[in-house]
């Protein structure tokens, strides 16, 4: 066993066994950008898909080298500018080990290569910057059985979560996310700005959570998103369990089509069948939705953080942050049937997934407050 992995040869519960499983281990890692660029250099650096062991790291990503990408995608020089990222990334990593097997795909994954170009993997990481890709990713991951190291950044903030369908009894994307999100409803980083500092943390969690995997170590974050607070500094938890009433994917979709329209989500559960369902509980609630159950006394519960909320709430809402709520939601009172709501609507969507699990029915404000501030 090489010289190179002394130091971690040295700890408990990780020896040659666990270094082999590195070793042959075949990863894909779907973008060579901010979150992907930690994660290849880390997970190449630990020994991660040699050639002699049968292992390799593909690394997926259509695009070319900006100059705007070298704040934060370190993997990247400012010589590589103009040329494939996918290139770029492979040429970084055999100059940490020339021993790695990396496999540049300079393809986007769609519908259509999605399970062509993740078949055959041990392990998958999403280190995609867009929502149709994030389903994409997932999707194809429970059609093959995979499981999927997911990350996510924005501004100061950051989340990381391994996904495994289990058979259609695990946690995915889809339960912590359900409703893909209607356009311009979320910044991205090029509009909301990123610290580089953000992707290397959350990547480097992401090959973390991989190698743990693949080696048998420790406790996953199967079942767990981790939240990073980055101006605060401060970790939060947010448990997950799978829906009970979402079908097992079984074909991929074109989210680029229901993403990129205007309106898609809430025509689809417009009108007065909308309405109906909201009241009921059975669907998420719109923020024109949103008066007719505040008369009917429905509570209504801002499950941001403290610094969101300095900046106002919406009128007759309560402030019971997320990590508080999720940790002892008996102590928040009656929850059954109230709506939930924070500051896009993708926590709250957690918050609901986590507390059905619980046995508590409650509803998302579809947009959070951005969208009762845009009406």
């Amino acid at each position: 066993m090489s010289d190179r992995y002394a130091r971690q040869l040295r700890l408990p519960g990780f020896g040659p066994e666990q270094q082999r499983r590195l070793g042959s281990a075949r990863i894909a890692v779907i973008g060579a950008g901010a979150l992907g660029s930690p994660a290849l250099e880390y997970l190449t650096a630990a020994g991660a898909g040699r050639a002699e062991l049968g292992g390799c790291i593909t690394v997926i990503d259509p695009d070319v080298v900006d100059r705007t990408n070298l704040q934060r995608q370190v993997i990247h020089s400012d010589a590589a500018v103009g040329t494939l990222k996918v290139e770029s990334a492979a040429a970084r990593m055999r100059a940490i080990d020339p021993d790695v097997e990396v496999r540049p795909v300079a393809e986007a994954l769609t519908v259509d290569t999605a399970l062509d170009l993740l078949t055959g993997h041990d392990i998958v990481l999403d280190g995609t910057d867009n929502f149709p890709a994030r389903y994409l990713a997932s999707d194809a991951c429970e059609i093959l059985g995979l499981p999927v190291v997911w990350g996510s950044i924005l501004s100061y903030a950051g989340q990381v979560s391994l996904f495994d369908a289990d058979g259609g009894h695990g946690v995915t994307y889809r339960d912590v996310h359900p409703v893909p999100p209607r356009p311009g409803e979320v910044p991205n980083c090029a509009e909301a700005g990123v610290l580089g500092m953000l992707p290397g943390i959350i990547g480097s969690t992401m090959a973390l959570e991989a190698v743990k995997h693949l080696c048998g170590l420790g406790r996953t974050l199967q079942g767990r998103v981790l939240l990073l607070d980055a101006l605060e500094m401060r970790w939060s938890e947010l448990p997950v369990a799978r829906d009970p009433r979402r079908a097992p994917v079984t074909e991929l979709e074109n989210l680029t089509i229901t993403c990129g329209l205007p309106g898609v989500e809430l025509a689809s559960a417009g009108g007065a069948d909308a309405e109906s369902a909201a009241m009921d509980g059975r669907a998420d609630v719109t923020i024109d939705q949103l008066p007719a159950l505040r008369e009917r006394g429905v509570r209504l519960i801002d499950i941001r953080e403290d610094q969101e909320v300095a900046d106002g709430m919406l009128a007759g809402a309560e402030h019971i942050p997320t990590g508080t709520l999720l940790a002892d939601p008996d102590a928040a009172g009656d929850l059954e049937g109230a709506v939930l709501y924070c500051a896009a609507g993708r926590r709250s969507d957690a918050a609901r997934t986590a507390l059905a699990a619980r046995g508590i029915t409650v509803r998302s404000l579809v947009g959070g407050y951005a969208a009762a501030q845009g009406r």
